[in-house]
């Protein structure tokens, strides 16, 4: 348990000191100022909205009406960008963009997307919702403002006031007029809380209403990770094309001339060097055959074939450094993970504890392997857990523009492309620990295909 020294422990002081600096405070002016900015923009939102509700409902008759529609919600992004603008520049509150609209060909997918659009529709129900926050925020902050000035100054110009208007007489001496004043002075300190208050609610309102949705985000991330899936994939299929066209081609094509150079030696009747060449061309065959494999291996390991707690055993058993590794027995009861999910975890696994042995400077890593409660049946997940002892301070580096990254980046993509998360914890001077979350998708059982396919009609 820590405690804060009291050198770090605000004082009564310091809070006193911020708590009457705070009328003063630019960020309270600038907070003051977005009030009065959002005021002046409302009635050209208002009117905007109204337009927009107007031809969805009375202009959704004809062609050009829902057109214009369409174009005004989408139009809302605009109007959302612009007060995330606001927020950004004078309240130092970043709200992120939602995600772009997908382009779409032909005029009614168009009209179709633009009168869907969510983005939009949130802009113009942020239009309308913020107009009687500010209206009432800066009717309230302005009233708390004047009544502190006019307090704290009352004692220099209460003489020009006219009778009725004026406070009673009793008021009007140094006693009297020193107490408003300090009501003033309250009044001025309250100011900052109530701007702030309106702001802070309307921030909140930016946020919710002009932000991207969480299924947005998720959609966002989803997309990213694929595409970082297709170009892994494609990276994949021309290394194997180049090593097949290097490799086992030119292996193919060197036992074709040599099958050609034999036959021709026995069309000749020289018989002396057929046998050479059939055992050059064996073991070229030979050869490629161990190429294809070497290949293959690289798509699905062989060490997978006996399942996913053998395949990780047997890697902790060959690691370079003692390996714990304990996958529970509870992962499979439902039948093995798909032949994908298992590749990833096995590779993720394998790239971890590499990287524990080169980089780390560990002596010893924990692997652990389990399920959640909900792998039994439908949907669940696999977590994995490796904690190493080395030195700590892991980083995952992203894709730089030469495409360079660290195998960390590249455990994470092959996560994230299952719908999966990745978390590293990696102080300076250790340990590292690496945690993956994967959706346990199960393999279909031959029979199941068959019998699924038989149910189509």
């Amino acid at each position: 348990m820590t405690s804060d020294s009291p050198a770090h422990r605000p004082g009564p002081s310091s809070r006193t000191k911020r708590l009457l600096g705070a009328p003063r405070a630019a960020a309270t002016w600038r907070s003051y100022g977005y009030l009065w900015l959002m005021l002046l923009l409302a009635p050209f939102a208002l009117a905007y909205v109204l337009a927009t509700v107007l031809f969805s409902t009375v202009g959704a008759v004809t062609v050009v009406g829902l057109f214009a529609a369409g174009a005004l919600v989408v139009g809302g992004r605009s109007w959302g960008g612009v007060y995330r603008g606001l927020a950004e520049r004078l309240l130092g509150a970043p709200v992120a963009a939602p995600p772009a609209r997908r382009p779409r060909d032909g005029f009614w997918a168009w009209l179709g997307g633009a009168l869907g659009d969510a983005a939009g529709w949130r802009a113009l129900l942020f239009m309308l919702a913020a107009l009687p926050v500010t209206l009432v925020g800066l009717v309230a902050s302005s009233v708390f403002l004047l009544l502190g000035l006019g307090g704290v100054t009352y004692w220099s110009w209460f003489w020009s006031l006219p009778a009725e208007l004026a406070m009673d007489d009793r008021w009007h001496n140094p006693a009297g007029l020193a107490v408003v004043a300090a009501g003033g002075v309250a009044v001025l300190v309250l100011w900052p809380l109530v701007v702030s208050a309106f702001v802070a609610l309307l921030t909140l309102l930016t946020r919710a209403l002009l932000g991207p949705t969480a299924a947005g985000l998720r959609v966002a991330e989803l997309e990213r990770s694929r595409a970082g899936a297709v170009e892994d994939a494609d990276a994949r299929l021309r290394r194997i094309e180049r090593d097949l066209h290097d490799g086992t081609q030119a292996r193919l094509v060197a036992v074709g001339m040599q099958l050609g150079e034999a036959r021709e030696q026995l069309v000749s009747g020289d018989t002396g060097a057929v046998g050479e060449l059939l055992d050059i061309a064996h073991a070229s065959t030979k050869d490629a055959l161990t190429e294809l494999r070497e290949l293959a291996r690289g798509i699905h390991p062989p060490a997978l074939d006996s399942g996913l707690a053998v395949a990780v055993e047997t890697l902790a058993a060959r690691a370079p450094l003692p390996v714990t590794a304990h996958v529970d027995p509870a992962l499979e009861e439902g039948g093995r993970l798909a032949p994908a999910v298992e590749s990833i975890v096995y590779f993720s696994i394998v790239e971890l504890v590499t990287n524990a042995a080169k980089h780390a400077a560990a002596s010893r890593v924990h692997v652990l392997v389990d399920a959640d409660s909900g792998t039994g049946g439908a949907g669940g997940t696999v977590r994995i857990r490796v904690r190493d002892d080395g030195r700590g301070g892991a980083v995952v580096v992203t894709p730089d523009g030469s495409g360079v990254r660290s195998g960390l980046a590249g455990v994470s993509e092959r996560v994230r492309s299952v719908d999966g998360t990745f978390d590293l914890s990696s102080p300076a001077g250790g340990p590292t620990v690496i945690s993956l979350v994967i959706p346990a998708l199960r393999a279909v059982a031959p029979g199941a295909r068959r019998t699924a396919a038989g149910g189509r009609a």
